[in-house]
């Protein structure tokens, strides 16, 4: 039975607080935030999050290698577990902010209905309404339909307004 240094152990224990915490601020962040969420000080909590968890993992490995069993070698575990940390930190905090700033596209609103090309999937009668489907923002939408003349099925569209969310005026393309 081989036993574990007591300074090893404490050393597991930070790694995994730093690991849980840091988990927790990447995963749901958003409920742990305080104050004006915007605001992130000096220093993520995923850095220092990320860096707590790499320095008890690091300095728990130095430990046992060196058989960490007086102060001295303690103390090189800690400077070994400080190695270890500085870049992991670093890298955590350049990724939480890599992500948090990731540029999206915009949300496709009505108004980008307007000038889609599509097919009338539902007959559209004059006055009426049909099924049209189009494209928007690379995906297929089916909308109702309004159009001056009778459109069959089939039959390709133009979306000349959209009046309101779900339905849009249309002609033949």
């Amino acid at each position: 039975m081989q036993v574990v240094a007591t300074g090893t152990l404490i050393f597991l224990i930070i790694g995994g607080v730093g690991a849980g915490v840091l988990a927790l601020a990447l995963l749901g962040g958003e409920l742990f935030t305080f104050g004006h969420p915007d605001v992130d000080g000096p220093v993520s909590l995923e850095a220092v999050a990320g860096f707590t968890g790499a320095f008890g993992f690091g300095a728990a490995i130095v430990n046992e290698l060196l058989g960490g069993r007086t102060p001295g070698m303690i103390a090189a575990a800690v400077v070994g577990g400080a190695f270890a940390a500085v870049p992991t930190g670093w890298l955590a905090a350049r990724l939480s902010r890599a992500a948090r700033n990731m540029r999206t596209d915009a949300t496709p609103t009505r108004d980008h209905l307007v000038g889609a090309v599509g097919l009338v999937v539902t007959p559209v009668p004059a006055g009426g309404y049909g099924e049209v489907r189009v494209r928007l923002a690379g995906q297929p939408v089916k909308l109702n339909a309004r159009a001056d003349q009778p459109i069959p099925v089939g039959a390709r569209i133009f979306v000349v307004e959209a009046l309101s969310e779900t339905s849009v005026h249309v002609e033949t393309y």
